[in-house]
Parts: C-alpha cells; sequence; structure tokens
C-alpha cells in the first residue's frame, strides 16, 4: 500500500464519520446505517457491537476496507461490514485536487 492509499483510507474513513447525521450523509452514510440497521439480525449487531440496537455512529465506526479504483487505483475507496453480509459500500470519491467531493452508497 501506498502513502497515498493509505493516506486517502484514513481521509476516507474521516470523512464517512464526519457525515453522520448531516445534510451530507443523509443519503449516502446514514443511508448505510438505516438500511443495515434493519436489514441485519440483532445477533450481527450483538457480536459486532455488543448492542442489538446500534446507533448510526457505531455502525460507522466497523466499517472496513473494501477496494480502490478508478484514476490509478486512488479515485474510489469503498467500505463495508465486516463478515462479508452485505453487497453495499460507502464509496468515497476524490477530485483531482486530492479532496474528497463526494460520499455515496453503492451496491
Amino acid at each position: 500500500m501506498t502513502d497515498t492509499t493509505a493516506q486517502r483510507q484514513a481521509q476516507a474513513l474521516a470523512a464517512i464519520q464526519q457525515a453522520v447525521g448531516t445534510e451530507a450523509g443523509e443519503d449516502g452514510v446514514d443511508l448505510f446505517a438505516d438500511h443495515h440497521r434493519d436489514e441485519l439480525p440483532p445477533s450481527y449487531w450483538q457480536q459486532h457491537l455488543g448492542d442489538v440496537a446500534p446507533t448510526s455512529a457505531a455502525i460507522i465506526g466497523l466499517l472496513e476496507f473494501k477496494s480502490a479504483w478508478g484514476e490509478n487505483e486512488s479515485e474510489y475507496f469503498d467500505f463495508t461490514l465486516p463478515g462479508d453480509v452485505t453487497n453495499y459500500v460507502v464509496s468515497v470519491h476524490f477530485d483531482e485536487a486530492g479532496e474528497v467531493d463526494g460520499i455515496a452508497m453503492e451496491s
């Protein structure tokens, strides 16, 4: 993993966490958390978080890096829940200047 890749992973996760509960996170981060809170069994949340009804922030805190793709494999960074339980990801897009310019829930 290059320094740029590691830096962008950290930057992407920070942007995702900052978007929780905001207007910017409404259609991406919060949608991802709400969808999975409803779709996954309480036992999943109990195992991973010790709580059967976790907050959106707690769910987002579980995200793991899945892949990087796009130009030089550093344009999009995708994160998902542990355990191969979903086809959905939270995808963070970086612009040409290396700044986060979008966060979306994708399948």
